[in-house]
C-alpha cells in the first residue's frame, strides 16, 4: 500500500518565498535599485528551488520504500518507473 505522502513540511518555506515575492512587489512599486530587485529575485528562485527539492525528496524517499516492500513486480516497475520519469522532468 502506497505511503500517504505530506507535504505540511514545506509550507513555512512557502510562506518564506511569497514574503519574498511580495517584497519585490513593493520594490518595484517604490521604483527601487534594480540591482536590489534581482537579489530579491534570486532569493525567491532559490526559496523556490528548495521546496521543490523537499517535494521531490519525500515523494522519492515514499516510492522507494513503496517499491521496495511490494511483492507485486508491475507495482514495483509503476514506482520506479515514476521516480524515473520525476527525475527527468526536474533536470
Amino acid at each position: 500500500m502506497p505511503h500517504q505522502l505530506s507535504h505540511k513540511t514545506q509550507v513555512p518555506r512557502i510562506n518564506r518565498a511569497i514574503g519574498q515575492l511580495e517584497a519585490v512587489k513593493r520594490m518595484i512599486d517604490e521604483e527601487k535599485n534594480c540591482v536590489d530587485i534581482m537579489s530579491q529575485l534570486r532569493a525567491a528562485r532559490n526559496a523556490i528551488k528548495t521546496i521543490e527539492l523537499g517535494v521531490l525528496e519525500t515523494h522519492v524517499e515514499a516510492r522507494v520504500v513503496d517499491a521496495y516492500d511490494s511483492k507485486n513486480e508491475k507495482i514495483r516497475a509503476k514506482y520506479i518507473g515514476e521516480i524515473i520519469e520525476l527525475l527527468k522532468k526536474y533536470e
